[in-house]
């Protein structure tokens, strides 16, 4: 496996897999590794002839008071991993590599970033758009693989694609999970034992309200509402608290699939998202509710 730290050197091993007839997979990642990121990596080297990985933990998507600087930082480790699974190259940058002295152009993300996590997080799908399109005009592949688990992070990125004419097409891999349900995260690694035993009131929320549609309820408020309750620890006949919950619902809610705007009845593919924080620790998740 080929690193490289340099930005001129990433795009000219890019244009020389090209060159030679080769479709090129790109993984954009921030590190601190797990099996969701691999699986992104093994479905790009079934799908292209080449694979390039990034590891850039990105500053201008966190906010002042975000972590990034506890983000966890396994660089050897990462690399191990990508070399176990035979990834052709893997691109690791400097920060004034990508954001040079007097830096100031950003993009300005789409329509579908301004709800959800484009209220919680302000800034955080400018930084997202900026980071992701300079990797795109860095190692110019043919497809790039992104995870399902930050659905709007994917939605955001397609429309970019879209709207800007980049010629890459947008891969989206399934959300890889633990055996009990939690999505794989590398925030995950923050959580006490108490902590993910309550975390799973995410992805168990997110199948009650995938259970209750498919048993023939269709109102988007009384999912949102069911899976609320749940992460507060109420059962749905509000008879007795658990004593598991969430520390703060940022939201719950079912909404379009592509546009994230809201419904009120589900008649075509919905998703449902929800953002809570557990502990000190903020996880997100979504379940799509395919009609």
């Amino acid at each position: 496996m080929q690193t490289i730290t340099d930005p001129d050197v990433a795009r000219d091993w890019v244009f020389q897999q090209r060159a030679a007839g080769k479709t090129v997979g790109l993984v954009p990642t921030m590190g601190a590794l797990h099996d969701g990121h691999l699986s992104l990596v093994q479905t790009s080297r079934k799908q292209c002839d080449a694979t390039i990985a990034t590891i850039f933990i990105n500053p201008t998507q966190f906010a002042p008071t975000e972590d990034l600087d506890k983000y966890p930082r396994t660089l050897k480790e990462d690399c191990e991993r990508l070399a176990g699974e035979s990834v052709d190259a893997v691109f690791v940058p400097e920060t004034k590599a990508m954001y040079t002295d007097h830096f100031s152009t950003y993009v300005d993300p789409p329509q579908v970033a301004h709800s959800l996590e484009g209220v919680c997080r302000p800034e955080h799908f400018r930084g997202v758009a900026t980071i992701v399109l300079k990797l795109f005009q860095i190692a110019p592949a043919t497809h790039a693989f992104f995870g399902q688990k930050d659905y709007q992070q994917l939605q955001v990125i397609r429309a970019m694609v879209r709207d800007l004419n980049v010629g890459i097409q947008i891969v989206a891999g399934e959300t890889i999970r633990e055996p009990d349900g939690l999505a794989m995260s590398s925030r995950n690694r923050y959580l006490s034992v108490d902590d993910r035993r309550r975390a799973l009131l995410i992805s168990r929320s997110l199948q009650l309200a995938t259970d209750l549609y498919h048993t023939g309820e269709k109102r988007a408020a009384v999912l949102q509402d069911a899976m609320q309750q749940h992460l507060l620890g109420r059962p749905a006949d509000r008879s007795e608290a658990t004593p598991l919950s969430v520390d703060k619902i940022d939201y719950a809610v079912v909404v379009d699939a592509e546009t994230l705007q809201e419904i009120d009845t589900i008649n075509q593919t919905a998703v449902a998202l929800i953002a809570t924080m557990v502990g000190n620790t903020r996880l997100i998740d979504n379940r799509l509710i395919v009609v």
